[in-house]
């Protein structure tokens, strides 16, 4: 185990400076499930879909739309025009008809001419487009750019999954040791009191020494149950970052390796995808700004129609029309609302940089803290292995000087305690420099997300 220790830290710092990057066959796999099978990731991947399908329709508007309407109505009463025809007529009809000698000219009476019709339908197929709008430009490129935060929210719930799945991993593997750790100590306390029992059947032991042997046995099996049940806890919420069966097995490597990272003067927060999408977010503040300032811009529409109109649900050559026409719109006045809402606009795009400036603040505090926590956590992983490298030692001379008489069983216990607590404390020190790098490949967005085919 020393061996070990000595052989990362060495590389560690053989690399000048740099930090590292623990990685794993196992650990790769289960990563790649997790970015395929993670529920989170699969809603975000939903709302990606949404954001494409906006865009799509915002492509779409200049395409002309074709539709079917109808109109029927019927109405009795209401305005009428009386129309004297017979008055007018019958006089003349009746002067030619004593002229020819014959009823010829049939008299005729007077008409009233109502303005709502009865049984009319106007029904009719509209082609219909947008030929001059500013909106429809300026909602393209905002769902262009909505489509990109939106592609950037997947990344980030990916980077933060991506560092979880480590922590959980790191955290699994580091239970799985401290148990082999203190199953090797509850087996040396095991032969410690038959050692003990058998010296005190010839006369030669202390029964004293028995009763301490079975309260370090005692203490032990505490901690060993109490490691189990971390272990069976961690075991469920892995399998739930993965969406596995809830106690599914973990495959584990005997010692994760440790891969070059990057120097200190390298790290940056150019990368995070969180300044990115508010980037973007301040293009779109300023492309509203731009939307609100053309509101007087005319707008333009054209339509053409096929149809057929008549009453008593005629239909022929005479009912038969087309028509097509342009409509112009210019807004004059609006009662100054949209010089309020172009004010309203810039003030969202200066809040939107604040809130970038204040997010890149807090990113670079991150990263630092990160990169403190991995330079602490090394420090005390050194720490950890020259505490080990002492109690292995002395713990090997009290061995002897007991063989030999010269030390006390008490001691010998005390010793074995130390170098146990000293293995545990390694072990959790190697894993708590792991998960720091973890955190500090997320703070620094530097981990390859793999291309998966969820899109």
């Amino acid at each position: 185990m020393i061996r070990i220790g000595r052989s990362l830290i060495c590389f560690f710092f053989i690399l000048g400076g740099t930090v590292s990057s623990a990685q794993s066959t196992h650990l790769d796999e289960y990563i790649r499930i997790g970015l395929e099978s993670n529920l989170v990731v699969k809603q975000k991947h939903v709302s990606l879909d949404n954001a494409l399908t906006a865009l799509n329709h915002a492509k779409y508007m200049y395409i002309p739309t074709l539709d079917f309407q109808m109109l029927y109505t019927t109405a009795a009463g209401g305005r009428q025009i009386d129309l004297p025809v017979g008055d007018m007529m019958n006089p003349v009809y009746s002067a030619l008809n004593s002229f020819i000698g014959q009823n010829y000219f049939p008299m005729i009476e007077n008409q009233t001419i109502n303005f709502l019709p009865k049984n009319y339908y106007d029904a009719r197929v509209r082609l219909s487009m947008p030929i001059i709008n500013s909106d429809i430009i300026h909602n393209q490129h905002i769902s262009k750019k909505q489509v990109l935060i939106q592609e950037n929210e997947v990344e980030i719930y990916k980077r933060e999954l991506v560092k979880e799945i480590k922590s959980t991993y790191y955290d699994y593997l580091s239970i799985i040791k401290a148990i082999e750790i203190k199953k090797e100590a509850l087996k040396l306390a095991l032969e410690a009191k038959k050692t003990n029992e058998k010296l005190v059947e010839s006369g030669k032991g202390l029964p004293a020494y028995v009763l301490r042997a079975e309260t370090e046995i005692a203490q032990i099996e505490t901690e060993i149950t109490s490691f189990e049940a971390k272990q069976k806890s961690l075991l469920r919420y892995f399998n739930v970052l993965l969406n596995r069966e809830e106690f599914a097995e973990i495959e584990i490597d005997d010692v994760p390796q440790i891969v070059p990272f990057i120097s200190k003067e390298e790290l940056n927060v150019e990368h995070r995808e969180e300044l990115e999408s508010l980037s973007i977010a301040i293009n779109i503040r300023e492309d509203l700004v731009k939307m609100k300032q053309q509101t007087f811009v005319p707008r333009l529409n054209g339509f053409a129609d096929l149809g057929s109109q008549a009453e008593q649900m005629k239909f022929n050559d005479k009912s038969m029309y087309y028509m097509v026409g342009l409509q112009l719109t210019i807004p004059i006045f609006n009662g100054l609302r949209n010089s309020m809402q172009i004010r309203e606009a810039k003030n969202n795009v200066e809040l939107t940089k604040l809130q970038k400036t204040y997010v890149e603040q807090q990113v670079n505090l991150a990263l630092e803290s990160a990169w403190n926590e991995v330079s602490a956590s090394t420090a005390r992983y050194e720490t950890s292995l020259k505490q080990l490298e002492m109690a292995e030692t002395y713990h090997k001379l009290i061995s002897k000087g007991y063989d030999a008489g010269v030390n006390s069983y008490i001691e010998t216990v005390d010793a074995r305690t130390q170098y146990t607590s000293a293995q545990l404390n390694n072990v959790i020190q190697l894993f708590q420099l792991l998960k720091a790098l973890a955190i500090l490949e997320r703070e620094s967005a530097s981990y390859n997300l793999p291309i998966t085919n969820e899109r």
